[in-house]
């Protein structure tokens, strides 16, 4: 369950990262910008994916290994 919560963490991560890299590059990748509804709040969305992300590293860390 740990490496479990740290994979997805990790995946949050990166399609955080790469979705702020793209509003002030332009970059074109990330998953974030391809979802419509999102238009218009793509940095909010990418802050909340940033958020996940420490939060389920954080949970990952308080369980048990094993």
């Amino acid at each position: 369950m740990k490496q479990l919560l740290e994979i997805i963490g990790f995946i949050a991560l990166v399609q955080g990262v790469a979705g702020l890299v793209h509003e002030f590059t332009d970059w074109n990748w990330g998953l974030v910008q391809r979802i419509d509804f999102l238009d218009g709040f793509e940095i909010y969305a990418n802050v909340a994916l940033l958020a996940l992300a420490f939060a389920l590293f954080a949970a990952a860390e308080s369980r048990r290994s094993g």
